[in-house]
């Protein structure tokens, strides 16, 4: 290292300087002890490759089979027996959403007098966040 010295600074300052210098390299620790190696495998990435941890969070799965917008008096009239006209047409495809997002589409099946959905096209997950950033 190259000091330059000064004229008008005391006598013995260069010392100091060099001093303090050597201090701090002394103190100085190397970068691989400040900062934690994220490539080795520990408790980060056993837990980021582990998808068993999510498996059973519960979501909302919906199946929608249209919509239409209704001013309140026309609700408040509804009985028993009354039609509500959606605008999702008959045999159109039925939207299948998670927790609001659409994940697929599918077709109305009745297996043992039960509803049911058979999925006909699965959105990507490329897809799913084209949407969001609309």
């Amino acid at each position: 290292m190259i000091m330059a010295t000064d004229p008008q600074a005391p006598a013995g300052a260069d010392e100091d300087w060099a001093a303090a210098m050597a201090e701090q390299q002394q103190a100085a620790r190397p970068a691989d002890e400040l900062f934690e190696e994220f490539s080795k495998p520990g408790p980060t990435t056993q837990t980021a490759n582990d998808i068993e941890i999510i498996m059973d969070i519960p979501v909302t799965l919906t199946v929608e089979l249209g919509r239409t917008r209704i001013p309140i008096k026309q609700i408040l009239q509804l009985a028993q027996g009354s039609v509500v006209e959606l605008d999702g047409l008959a045999g159109e495809p039925m939207d299948v959403m998670v927790n609001g997002c659409l994940i697929a589409q599918g077709e109305v099946v009745v297996v043992n007098d039960k509803f049911g959905i058979r999925l006909t096209d699965i959105v990507t997950p490329s897809e799913r966040l084209r949407k969001l950033n609309r």
